[in-house]
C-alpha cells in the first residue's frame, strides 16, 4: 500500500470520530449518510439530483441546517465549527461516538405521521398521511437546531452547548427534547385528524 493511499477506515469525520455507526430505523438506512469525507462541505453537487442529499454526509447536513435565515446564514465555516465543538461536548459527555449519539436523536425524532391539508369543493379537510424517509430525516434535523437555536438566543449559553444537550436529549427520547416533543405534537394532531 502507498504512504499516501488512504483507505476508507482511516477517514474519520473531523479527523477524530469514526462513521462505522448503527441505524436501527431500517426506513432511514438508505437516506442516513455515514460515507467517511475528509470536509463535510459537498459544494452543493448534489443540488439538481433527484434524492441527492440522500448522499450527502449527515454530518454536512447538519451543518447546512444551522445556516438557516438570521444570524448564521451563508457562514459555513461558522456553522463547521459550531458542529465540530457540539461533537466534543457530545463525546466527553456521553462517551461515544457522537455521530452514533447524532443518528440515535434522528431516528428518535422523525416523525412517522403528519397532516396535510385536501380542498374539495371550496371545503378544507385535514388527513394524516404517512411521512416519507428523507422527509423524516429533513424534519428531524431542522427540529434539533430549531431547539438549539430557541435555547440559546437572548441567553448566555452558547449554540455548541445548546445543540448538545438538544441531540442528547433526543438520542435519550427525553419528553423535555424539543424534537421529540414536535414529534408527537405531529403524530398526535394526525392521529386526531384521521
Amino acid at each position: 500500500m502507498d504512504s499516501y493511499q488512504l483507505s476508507e477506515l482511516d477517514i474519520r469525520v473531523f479527523g477524530k470520530w469514526d462513521t462505522n455507526v448503527e441505524i436501527r430505523d431500517p426506513s432511514l438506512k438508505k437516506y442516513i449518510s455515514l460515507m467517511p469525507v475528509y470536509l463535510p462541505h459537498s459544494g452543493g453537487r448534489h443540488e439538481h439530483r433527484r434524492f441527492g442529499k440522500a448522499k450527502v454526509s449527515i454530518t454536512e447536513r447538519l451543518i447546512n441546517e444551522l445556516m438557516r435565515p438570521g444570524k448564521n446564514k451563508g457562514k459555513k465555516v461558522l456553522a463547521y465549527n459550531i458542529v465540530k465543538a457540539t461533537f466534543e461536548l457530545i463525546g466527553t459527555r456521553t462517551g461515544q461516538n457522537p455521530i452514533q449519539i447524532l443518528v440515535r436523536a434522528i431516528e428518535n425524532s422523525a416523525p412517522r405521521e403528519e397532516v396535510t391539508r385536501i380542498m374539495y369543493g371550496g371545503i378544507v379537510y385535514y388527513v394524516a398521511v404517512d411521512v416519507a424517509p428523507q422527509r423524516r430525516v429533513d424534519i428531524a434535523l431542522r427540529h434539533l437546531v430549531e431547539g438549539a437555536r430557541e435555547v440559546s438566543f437572548n441567553n448566555p449559553k452558547p449554540i455548541e452547548e445548546a445543540l448538545a444537550d438538544e441531540i442528547i436529549s433526543a438520542a435519550t427520547g427525553d419528553p423535555k427534547s424539543y424534537a421529540i416533543r414536535k414529534k408527537e405534537e405531529m403524530e398526535r394532531i394526525a392521529l386526531s385528524s384521521r
